[in-house]
């Protein structure tokens, strides 16, 4: 098998964890591109004693890690200088919010979690810990659930009270989403993708999107589809059947970056 057929069934979930990492669709599918251009160019420096989707991930964060900040906050023509300082700040994931994305997440082993980040899997154990601990602290939101399977609804609801955050309402049609969103704006949307008239969650978040901004969490059994790189796609994306701690990651560093305005 070549390189390049062992590395492509992981790249829709590289490209999911860039964007979680970066809070952003484009920054985050840029570093996926860096990283298959750093591979492209040098074939033989690719580890091969070790998973090749460990390695595909090894060396995204190796040109992650390499990579800075061009501009300097407060030089640009774009709006606010201090909202550009925080957009850009924020795209700096904190280590510890990285090793609970790569476990939560991406299902990595503190072992491998920590050969990727450069850590023990002791401190990535710790970073994991400080990253929940730093969620508790997070500011409350607002969230719309957007499901139309009752038990999953319920299943969602529950994280998200036990989370601390409000549950403005749940939503099972597309016209439903978007009247709930319209009678109290949410500060979080989680959408599926297919909905019980068989209308499109999709659709659902464009409807509101459309009308003010707010961070939105996809969930799908299928994320593969939607993680092409090739049209806009959700910055955010959990995958059915989920876990609690996948959930409390995503929505954790959705509004993380929700803090400020970062350029798609």
């Amino acid at each position: 098998m070549s390189l390049g057929e062992a590395l492509k069934p992981h790249l829709p979930f590289l490209r999911r964890y860039a964007r979680a990492l970066t809070g952003s669709q484009a920054h985050g599918d840029a570093f996926v591109r860096a990283t298959l251009e750093a591979i492209v160019a040098a074939p033989d420096d690719f580890p091969r004693d070790i998973d090749p989707r460990l390695g595909l991930y090894r060396t995204f964060h190796a040109i992650w890690s390499s990579a800075n900040i061009e501009e300097e906050p407060g030089h640009t023509d774009s709006g606010e200088p201090a909202d550009v300082a925080r957009a850009r700040l924020a795209r700096i994931t904190p280590l510890s919010r990285q090793a609970l994305l790569l476990t939560a997440m991406e299902g990595f082993t503190p072992e491998d979690a920590g050969f990727l980040i450069g850590a023990s899997s002791e401190e990535v154990e710790g970073l994991v810990a400080e990253a929940l601990a730093e969620i508790e602290r997070q500011t409350r939101a607002d969230v719309l659930i957007i499901e139309d399977e009752p038990i999953i609804a319920m299943d969602i609801e529950t994280i998200v009270r036990d989370l601390g955050h409000n549950v403005t309402g749940v939503a099972v049609t597309r016209d439903e989403a978007v009247q709930q969103a319209m009678a109290k704006r949410p500060g979080l949307v989680l959408a599926d993708i297919q909905l019980a008239d068989d209308s499109s969650g999709i659709d659902a978040v464009k409807d509101i999107l459309g009308e003010f901004r707010v961070p939105v969490i996809f969930i799908t059994a299928f994320p593969e589809r939607l993680l092409t790189g090739e049209r806009p796609e959700p910055t955010f994306l959990i995958t059915k059947p989920f876990q609690r701690s996948t959930v409390k990651a995503a929505i954790a560093q959705a509004l993380f970056f929700d803090t400020a305005t970062v350029p798609a």
